[in-house]
């Protein structure tokens, strides 16, 4: 069975490899599919090509889902708002678009998110294909016309060998930041046909896309003259927005389980690891010079430091193992990609060793004597106050020493 069907999925790949995509069969299924279909054929195609939203989508319909919709929050003017596809999930068997609304579309999707939402696949990326031809459009690209592989935004049969199947763009197998088309055996795409796990078909969609992790603004603006617009330009492009539009009205809000599915662990970025080693590597010279500078520290200051220490009830073996103890919950933080909290941690061990290294900079500096000008110009050099740092020279021999010479009285009379 197995066997049968990775045949069927590599005739499956040559067929559309080979062949156009766009040739369905219209046997069996949906009676209201086919009944669409029958009108639409009477038409004629090319004319039905100057409309490829009708062409792709029309004959569908939207599809009602349980749960998602817009309730009572209508949106009319869509001027500021923006929209943030984050990934494709899989969530109660349906393939869900996560993403996040802003309203403040100035600030790239940086701004706190008016909340986090799905909708299927299927209607984001009808509204998603509706946006991009409405920017082709404002370009000038009248004749752009939506790509075959966008018929599979619904569930769509297909013949293979003889056998039935049904395709319909989803979330793909290997990347939760991607879309493929997916292989199922009903004509309501729920039962997947899956194949060592996977069901993704070897279909290009590289040309529908949706653009995950980008901000989008709800509106694009276009640079058109004054003869290229009516009045009514400016008010439909507020309030006709199909990406955002459609995305709302078939949300549904992510809860917390939602959101752990497919949680990014994308890792740490390039100008992330960039910092994280020069962040690194400032600490560890500046742990390398603190060290070289207590071998030099002079003995009262190492008394003072250790009663400050015993004081506290700590010993030095204690700092030692604190400080290793902290650098390894750092890097286990790292590994997990917790960005913020290894930040900090950071940013406070970097600190804690810059200002140790100043302590020891300055009392360093006290012991070694300081160069001070007196008020006549003259320059005096104080002594050194420690005994670390005492020149410990000989003293000058005395030419009377190990000799005693009484005093001379004088004679009584």
């Amino acid at each position: 069975m197995i066997f049968r069907k990775k045949l069927s999925l590599c005739a499956l790949l040559a067929i559309n490899l080979l062949a156009a995509p766009g040739v369905l069969a219209d046997d069996g299924g949906n009676d209201d599919a086919n009944n669409n279909n029958n009108n639409n054929n009477n038409g004629d195609d090319a004319a039905n090509g100057d409309d490829a939203y009708q062409k792709y989508f029309a004959n569908n319909g939207q599809k009602n889902w349980d749960g998602f919709g817009a309730g009572n929050d209508n949106i009319q003017y869509w001027t500021d708002y923006a929209i943030y596809p984050d990934r494709c999930i899989v969530s109660n068997n349906v393939d869900v678009v996560v993403f996040t609304f802003h309203e403040q579309r100035y600030k790239q999707c940086s701004d706190k998110p008016m909340g986090t939402y799905i909708t299927p696949v299927s209607n984001f990326l009808e509204g998603y294909l509706q946006y991009y031809q409405q920017i082709q459009q404002d370009k000038g690209n009248d004749d752009y016309a939506l790509p075959d592989v966008a018929q599979y935004a619904y569930c769509t049969q297909k013949y293979v060998n003889g056998e039935e199947y049904w395709l319909q763009i989803g979330c793909s197998d290997t990347d939760r930041h991607s879309i493929a088309v997916n292989i199922y055996t009903d004509n309501t795409c729920t039962k997947r046909s899956t194949v060592d796990g996977l069901d993704d078909a070897n279909i290009d969609v590289s040309e529908i896309q949706i653009p995950f992790k980008k901000c989008q603004a709800c509106v694009m603006w276009v640079d058109k003259s004054d003869d290229q617009i009516d009045d009514m330009f400016f008010e439909n492009r507020q309030t006709n927005a199909p990406l955002c539009s459609t995305s709302w009205n078939y949300k549904k809000t992510c809860n917390r389980r939602c959101r752990n599915i497919g949680q990014d662990r994308d890792g740490w970025s390039t100008p992330d690891k960039i910092l994280l080693t020069i962040l690194g590597l400032f600490g560890a010279g500046m742990l390398f010079t603190i060290v070289r500078r207590r071998e030099k520290m002079s003995n009262k200051d190492a008394l003072l430091e250790q009663a400050a220490m015993n004081a506290a009830g700590l010993q030095q073996s204690h700092v030692i193992g604190l400080f290793i103890l902290y650098i390894l919950v750092v890097i286990i933080f790292a590994l997990q990609v917790m960005k913020n909290i290894t930040w900090a941690m950071l940013l406070i061990m970097n600190t804690a060793l810059f200002g140790y290294l100043m302590k020891l900079t300055i009392d360093s500096g006290v012991g070694q004597g300081e160069t001070v000008i007196g008020p006549d110009g003259t320059i005096i050099r104080h002594a050194d106050s420690d005994d670390s740092s005492t020149d410990s020279q000989p003293p000058t021999p005395n030419a009377n020493a190990g000799t005693f010479e009484p005093a001379q009285l004088p004679e009584i009379a």
